[in-house]
């Protein structure tokens, strides 16, 4: 069977954001490279996966991200090599913590912060690197 898209275009994360120049340089700090600025619209990406980020006017969609969460309502994965340079990183930018870093149960050791909207970015590595 063909693919009508390339793999890496079949499922992309969209982030609704607040303050798109903010949010740009939060994800550009660590680590995504800016692909493409269409002002209010930015698409990102991390190797060949692709994250786009959206600042939206409309008034319900301001008010949703103005409603303060306990939690992230969902979260991103991004695969590192060495989990614990991101976890300085993220220490040295002053980056809201979520989860601290830790070894877990499913084999992997990971850490979830916060973006300026509250949407999770939880970095990983398996177990087995770190070792």
């Amino acid at each position: 069977m063909n693919r009508y898209i390339d793999s890496t275009e079949q499922l992309v994360t969209e982030i609704i954001v607040r303050d798109i120049k903010r949010s740009t340089e939060f994800y550009r700090r660590l680590g995504f490279v800016l692909l493409r600025d269409g002002g209010s619209f930015v698409e990102l990406t991390w190797e060949e996966h692709q994250l786009f980020l959206d600042e939206r006017a409309a008034e319900g969609e301001q008010a949703a991200l103005s409603t303060p969460q306990p939690f992230p309502p969902a979260n991103i994965r991004v695969m590192v090599p060495n989990v614990d340079e991101y976890w300085r990183l993220a220490q040295d930018l002053g980056i809201r913590i979520v989860a601290p870093i830790a070894d877990r149960s499913y084999g992997l050791r990971d850490f979830t912060i916060a973006d300026p909207d509250g949407f999770g970015v939880r970095f990983a590595s398996t177990s087995e690197a770190q070792k």
